[in-house]
């Protein structure tokens, strides 16, 4: 007879709960995993959890969870600190409020430890915003990751979903009003982030000095309350004699934990389009429906007329809302480039139906790409297309529409040299030494070679500075940031630590 195997009981937070299984998987080429979660969570976050749990047999949200945060309580304990950590953690996930980032899932000592807090869910349903809960849970992330990586000086405790809070509010994203709610909900995460490290510090190790470099927040928000939380939390901050880390804040790019958590929106980026996964509204387009007081019927009418029910945003309301929060935090992704169009036609410039072009092969840190441009009758660019060899699915259909994006803005006048400036230097697998064309030598990525190749052809550019490839840039060394970056989130090289992330399964 075999000897039988026991199982812990789930956490209390999970009792009652109702689950459905499913079968998940992060990636198309990978195979699926059984998943047991909430049945009110969607399958987005069921691929989530397939990918943030170790193992490649069943997993179920309580266990994946009390995997990493009964360590954490442990520790806590012996510490003789009186937090009840188990709770507040399983609780904070059950109710979709924050998660930790990828390492604490998988344990794993040299990653990046992180969390990241999904601003909707800490609406309640009447539209008030839990300003207590949003404290505690900030400072429940910071004694959570001090114990869990007590060697690291610098964490990363964020926000996301901002876009979806706002609309949810009825505030428009692109108004002074949402980048002062903005400002007040970054001071509290700071505010309430530093004060925590500090009652860390005082628990004995070594201490770094509060630095109050960060601005005061608003006076006033369309949301009642919020200024004065988030003054609070600066006064919490400043009774902080010394911290436990040097950085306690960041915006992250999104990834499992966001998809999880049923985040729409990384970070404070805006919603840029309406519709999801499942070809329906999102849910932070419905809410601006249903908090405008705008019909099914009269949104359909208004996008037949021509119109927009439903606002949408680009890179310039983003780069406002993000000089409007930068201040507080310690890292942020880099400023979007907003990309403007200098003479644009008022309309799209037909390619010729026979055209001229070439077709550059090369090779990229060993992966193979196709390079083929096609051109109008003066030379000038008026399409590109980037045929991959041997990547995943996902990865060849998102370059093959990108490539198809960047065409229709060359055919709309965007000059090609607004591109190179954007997307020269982006920085993610695979990267390395190029083959095959000798005028660009080395490349950050796919996308980095693919304008430096077409900077050199179509612009005479020779002056790019050679790229620098890091060990972490390499595909299959261990590298976490092997996802491509999107337009308008672009690596900074004087921004190490906000580059280190990249978008994994969060529609943006």
């Amino acid at each position: 007879m075999g000897m039988k195997t026991s199982r812990i009981s789930p956490h209390r937070t999970w009792h009652g709960v109702r689950m459905r299984r499913t079968e998940a998987s992060s990636e198309p080429d990978t195979s699926p995993r059984p998943v047991t979660l909430p049945a009110s969570w969607d399958d987005s976050a069921a691929a989530a959890l397939a990918a943030l749990a170790p193992g490649k047999g069943p997993v179920t949200l309580a266990d994946a969870a009390q995997a990493w945060i009964g360590p954490i309580a442990t520790v806590a304990t012996q510490a003789g600190f009186d937090l009840p950590l188990t709770d507040r953690l399983h609780r904070m996930l059950l109710l979709r409020r924050g998660a930790p980032a990828e390492a604490i899932w998988r344990r794993e000592p040299e990653g990046e430890p992180g969390f990241v807090l999904n601003l909707p869910a800490f609406l309640d349903s009447d539209g008030h915003f839990d300003f207590a809960g949003f404290a505690e849970a900030v400072e429940t992330a910071v004694i959570a990751l001090s114990f869990a990586a007590p060697q690291v000086r610098a964490i990363d405790v964020g926000m996301a979903d901002l876009a979806g809070l706002l609309a949810a509010l009825g505030i428009d994203y692109a108004s002074d009003a949402a980048r002062d709610i903005g400002r007040c909900l970054a001071a509290i995460v700071r505010g309430r982030a530093d004060a925590a490290s500090g009652r860390m510090g005082r628990l004995g190790g070594p201490m770094w000095p509060a630095v109050f470099n960060w601005p005061t927040p608003p006076m006033h928000a369309a949301v009642r309350g919020l200024p004065e939380a988030a003054r609070a939390a600066r006064q919490a901050a400043a009774g902080a004699e010394g911290l436990r880390h040097r950085a306690t804040t960041a915006i992250a790019r999104p990834g499992l934990p966001e998809a999880l958590l049923g985040c729409e929106t990384g970070g404070i980026a805006p919603a840029f389009s309406t519709v999801g996964h499942a070809g329906g509204l999102t849910r932070s387009a419905r809410a601006w429906l249903a908090v405008s007081g705008i019909t099914a019927e009269e949104a359909l009418a208004i996008a037949l007329a021509g119109g927009s029910p439903i606002p949408t945003y680009g890179s310039v309301a983003h780069a406002a809302m993000h000089d409007a929060v930068a201040p507080f935090m310690h890292a942020m992704p880099p400023r979007p480039v907003p990309l403007v169009v200098q003479s644009a036609p008022a309309h799209r410039r037909e390619l010729p139906g026979r055209r001229s072009g070439y077709t550059q092969k090369a090779s990229v840190g060993g992966h193979k790409l196709f390079v083929r441009t096609g051109e109008y009758e003066d030379g000038t660019l008026g399409e590109i297309f980037v045929a991959l060899h041997k990547e995943g699915a996902a990865f060849r259909g998102l370059m093959d529409n990108f490539a198809h994006a960047v065409s229709l803005g060359l055919q709309h006048g965007v000059p090609l040299e607004r591109f190179v400036e954007a997307f020269t230097f982006t920085r993610f697998g695979p990267a390395g030494l190029v083959e095959g064309d000798p005028a660009v030598h080395a490349a950050t990525s796919l996308l980095d070679y693919t304008f430096r190749n077409l900077a050199a052809s179509y612009l005479g550019r020779h002056d790019i500075p050679e790229a620098e490839i890091e060990d972490a840039d390499t595909v299959g060394h261990g590298a976490r940031d092997q996802s491509p970056l999107l337009p308008l989130e672009l690596p900074d090289e004087a921004s190490p630590r906000a580059r280190r992330r990249g978008l994994r399964v969060v529609s943006r």
